[in-house]
């Protein structure tokens, strides 16, 4: 079996067509690397009330 060019040294990677390695990190065309984490678009930002924070409120 001929060894990987993307394999990062180990000799333990399994790249898969996508350039996914089993360990986590992502081709990029030119090296192996963790991939950027993708944010949660779901996930929405509540404005923090100062008043209510500093226990003001009534």
């Amino acid at each position: 079996m001929e060894e990987d060019e993307r394999c990062c040294g180990t000799g333990t990677c399994i790249i898969n067509a996508e350039g996914l390695c089993w360990c986590g990190q992502q081709w990029n065309g030119t090296m192996m690397c963790r991939p950027m984490p993708e944010i949660d678009k779901t996930m929405t930002v509540q404005p923090v009330d100062t008043e209510d924070a500093a226990g003001d409120a009534p």
